[in-house]
C-alpha cells in the first residue's frame, strides 16, 4: 500500500501539478489513485518503457474515456438526461481508429492520412500557414493590450486545421464553434446542463456536416483530408471507410489539430512574458525559436497524460501490474524529470536534447500532425518576435489560470501588453 496521500487530480493540483509530480517521481513514480482505480506513471524512463511495450500496454482505452463522459451526463437533472438521450440517439457511432487502437489495426488507419504530413506536403503548406499567421499579426497591430488566446492562439490552428480538413468557407464559423465545443468535453471546468446539452448538439450537427462533405468529396474529390478519407480503402478488407470510421479519425484531428497547438502558443507567450530576456534571445533566430518551442512543449505539455490498459501481468520497474489494470502516462511529469533534463523547471534555448521531450508521444503513436504543429509554432513565434516587442502580462486583467483537465493543459485567456517594433 502507498504511504503517500497526494490528491493528484484535485482542482489545485490540476491547475499546478508540478510540485506533486516531483514528489511522485522521487518517492512513488508509479502511484495508485484508488478512487479512479488508476496507476499513474510520472518518471521519464518508466514512461518510455510503457510507450515501447505496446504489446503489454494497450492503447484500447475507449472504455476509460467513455466512463468519464458518462459521469458528466449522469450528473444531469432527469429532464436534461432525457434530452441528452434524445440528442445522443442522432449520433453516428464512432469505432476506435488511430488513438485507441493497437497494431496492426492502428497502422492501417494511420497510413490513410500520413500522406498529408510528409516533408513535401508540409513544405507545400507553408504559404497558407504564413497567410493565416499574417492575418492574426495584422489583428494585433494598432493595439497595446489584448487577450492573446482569442486574437492569436485560438484562431490560427483552427483556421489551419479547417483548411487541411477541407471545410468550406461558409461553414467555417460553425466548424470553429463545434471544434471548441468538442475540446471542452475533455476539460473539467464547471458546465451547466445547458452547456453540456449544447456541446452534445454541436457534436450531432458537426457529424451531419462532415457526412455531407464526405459524400460530396466522393463525387468531386479535392486536395484535403476529407477527400482522402472519403475515397481511400482499407486494404485488408478492400472496402471504403464507414461514416463512423471517417468521423472517428476526423474527430481526433479536430481536437489534436487545434487545441494542443493553441495551448502551446499560449504557454509560449506566458513564458516569454515571465522571462523577458528570452524575447531578445530568440528574436530573428530560427534555430533558437525551434528549441524554444520544444522547451515550451516540455515545460507545459498540452496533453498532460493518456491511459493505457495492461494486457498481461507485468512489472514496471519494481512495481507489479496485473492484466486489466489501467495506467496513465503523465507526459507533463516526465518532461520535467531531472534525471533526463538538467534544470527541468527552466526554459533553456541552448538545451542540446530539447527534442527528447515527449509532448508529442513516442513510438507508433507519435503525433502524426507534429510536423504541421511545429511549422505553425515556428512561423507564429518568429513573426511575433519580428513585429512586436516588450511582451508582458496585463496586470489590470485577471491572471491566467489553466483549464482543469485530466488530459489537456490549456489557457482559456491570457491578457498581455506589448509594443510594435520601432514604436
Amino acid at each position: 500500500m502507498s504511504g503517500l496521500d497526494i490528491q493528484l487530480f484535485s482542482l489545485a493540483n490540476l491547475i499546478d501539478p508540478y510540485p506533486a509530480y516531483k514528489q511522485l517521481r522521487d518517492e512513488e513514480p508509479v502511484y495508485f489513485v484508488a478512487e479512479m482505480n488508476l496507476h499513474v506513471i510520472t518518471r521519464y524512463d518508466l514512461l518510455r518503457d510503457v510507450l515501447k511495450r505496446t504489446d503489454v500496454f494497450s492503447s484500447k482505452f475507449d472504455a476509460f474515456l467513455g466512463g468519464a463522459q458518462q459521469m458528466a451526463f449522469s450528473s444531469l437533472p432527469e429532464e436534461a438526461q432525457k434530452e441528452a438521450q434524445r440528442i445522443g440517439s442522432q449520433m453516428v457511432a464512432t469505432p476506435p481508429t488511430m488513438l485507441t487502437l493497437d497494431e496492426p489495426e492502428h497502422t492501417q488507419y494511420r497510413s490513410l492520412v500520413k500522406k498529408l504530413f510528409t516533408v513535401s506536403q508540409i513544405k507545400k503548406s507553408e504559404p497558407d500557414v504564413r497567410r493565416i499567421v499574417d492575418k492574426q499579426i495584422a489583428a494585433m497591430r494598432g493595439h497595446d493590450a489584448l487577450d492573446f488566446m482569442q486574437t492569436f492562439a485560438f484562431p490560427i490552428p483552427l483556421e489551419i486545421i479547417s483548411d487541411r480538413l477541407g471545410i468550406p468557407e461558409e461553414e467555417k464559423a460553425f466548424f470553429h464553434q463545434a471544434a471548441t465545443a468538442a475540446a471542452s468535453g475533455l476539460k473539467m471546468a464547471p458546465a451547466t446542463p445547458e452547456m453540456l446539452l449544447e456541446r452534445l448538439q454541436y457534436g450531432v450537427d458537426l457529424q451531419q456536416l462532415l457526412i455531407r462533405l464526405i459524400e460530396a468529396r466522393r463525387v468531386e474529390p479535392r486536395q484535403d483530408m476529407i477527400t482522402i478519407l472519403a475515397n481511400s480503402k482499407l486494404e485488408e478488407e478492400d472496402r471504403h471507410l464507414t461514416h463512423g470510421e471517417a468521423l472517428s479519425i476526423l474527430n481526433q484531428f479536430l481536437v489534436a489539430g487545434h487545441e494542443t497547438t493553441s495551448s502551446t502558443f499560449g504557454w509560449g507567450m506566458f513564458l516569454l512574458c515571465q522571462t523577458p530576456a528570452l524575447q531578445d534571445e530568440i528574436r530573428g533566430d530560427e534555430k533558437k525559436i525551434k528549441v524554444f518551442i520544444d522547451e515550451v512543449l516540455r515545460m507545459e505539455a498540452p496533453v498532460q497524460g493518456l491511459p493505457r490498459v495492461v494486457t498481461r501481468d507485468t512489472k514496471l520497474g519494481d512495481y507489479d501490474l496485473k492484466a486489466g489494470d489501467v495506467v496513465m502516462v503523465r507526459y507533463g511529469a516526465a518532461n520535467r524529470d531531472e534525471r533526463q533534463f538538467e534544470n527541468p523547471d527552466e526554459v533553456d534555448v541552448g538545451r542540446e536534447k530539447a527534442g527528447m521531450q515527449m509532448a508529442f508521444g513516442s513510438g507508433v503513436h507519435h503525433c502524426i500532425g507534429a510536423p504541421l504543429a511545429r511549422q505553425e509554432l515556428s512561423i507564429g513565434f518568429y513573426e511575433l518576435m519580428d513585429k512586436f516587442q516588450d511582451f508582458s502580462m496585463d496586470e489590470d486583467k485577471p491572471a491566467p489560470v489553466p483549464d482543469p483537465s485530466l488530459i489537456l493543459r490549456g489557457l482559456p485567456q491570457l491578457h498581455i501588453k506589448y509594443k510594435e517594433q520601432g514604436a
